[in-house]
């Protein structure tokens, strides 16, 4: 992309996808893992992040793991998703909560999107269930909430399991409720690329007393140390299959130094999204997002055949940014008039602006 600066020079700059979000209270916390000499999994910060997230989410339990798709395999395996069983989820999705389902046997079943939010189409999602179904997956798109009292409902109507993609999620709610403790499971990441992050790092959210103790085996791969380290048993052993979900406690000490933080960097986000709506209110032809959610992502939707008529390039052939001034350079315009496409809408192009 071009941007002229205020003295009127135009240069070439890359635009970073994102930033990661470091607040400065990272490394006290970090220092305190360190000197603890326990660096694994379960240890002290471990447990204070579980611990705010329980009382900030008001989920029944969390168990944090290495990342949120680390979250969404365990919750296939608590599912007890067996070969052939069916799991219907939004098309327009990350491939990890397919993949979570497919390494178990399931056939995903693909509901198309709510156009208002990106969100899976709620009134949709009947027709695609059949005597296979067995899980609903709810994604919430940019921290803005699917419609979880239809969901709900359908999965209370067909004996189905809920699972929230809460990925974006944190600081996020529906009607009072933070998202992933709506559904029978929540999964929520903390990669780098979110509001709140420690590099890599996810958490499990289980909103059904019944699915914790075998959460806790499938955490520590598949054994019931859990209950050793609490003295319950004499001794561990292998009781279920599982894998090694824990996350390490330098992530962990590193991530409760931004939990702290949680509502002042929202904020922070969804005034930034104020901005970009106030801003994109002067074009035309497009969609923006009502709701900001949590401020995690500002999506900007064009019709994509619009984006190369000379009426929308002679809309807005500049547009001034904090100050900058971004210039859209005008390539292949030769071919393009050539080969001008109607005014009917071929496709839709998603733009996405991340803040940073």
């Amino acid at each position: 992309m071009c941007i002229r600066d205020r003295d009127n020079t135009l240069e070439k700059k890359n635009i970073p996808f994102h930033i990661p979000l470091v607040t400065g209270s990272e490394s006290e916390h970090v220092n305190a893992a360190i000197r603890n000499k326990y660096l694994g999994a379960g240890g002290d910060f471990t447990k204070k992040c579980s611990s705010f997230l329980e009382d900030f989410t008001g989920c029944k339990k969390v168990i944090m793991t290495t990342s949120c798709t680390d979250a969404l395999e365990m919750a296939a395996i608590l599912a007890d998703i067996k070969e052939g069983d069916e799991v219907i989820m939004a098309s327009f999705n990350f491939v990890s909560a397919a993949n979570a389902f497919v390494m178990r046997g399931a056939k995903i079943c693909f509901v198309d999107i709510d156009q208002m939010n990106m969100n899976i189409d709620a009134k949709l999602i009947e027709a695609a269930i059949s005597p296979r179904t067995k899980v609903i997956v709810a994604m919430h798109y940019s921290g803005v909430p699917c419609e979880m009292d239809t969901i709900m409902g359908l999965a209370e109507k067909y004996n189905l399991l809920v699972v929230e993609d809460a990925a974006h999620c944190i600081g996020a709610f529906y009607k009072d409720r933070h998202l992933g403790s709506i559904g029978h499971l929540g999964a929520i990441s903390f990669h780098e690329t979110k509001n709140i992050q420690c590099g890599e790092g996810g958490a499990l959210m289980i909103n059904d007393e019944r699915l914790i103790q075998r959460a806790l085996i499938i955490r520590d791969k598949g054994t019931n140390r859990s209950d050793f380290n609490k003295g319950i048993v004499k001794k561990y052993t292998w009781v279920d299959i599982g894998s090694s979900f824990g996350l390490s406690e330098l992530n962990a000490a590193f991530l409760f130094g931004q939990l702290l933080q949680i509502q002042e960097r929202n904020q922070f986000r969804i005034d930034l999204c104020k901005q970009y709506k106030a801003f994109f209110s002067d074009f035309k032809k497009h969609e923006i997002p009502e709701d900001p959610g949590n401020g995690h992502i500002f999506y900007v939707k064009f019709d994509s055949c619009l984006l190369y008529t000379s009426d929308a390039a002679d809309e807005r052939s500049s547009v001034d940014l904090g100050g900058r001034r971004i210039i859209k350079k005008k390539q292949r315009e030769e071919k393009r008039k050539k080969n001008k496409p109607t005014d009917r809408i071929i496709s839709r192009q998603y733009r996405h602006v991340r803040n940073i």
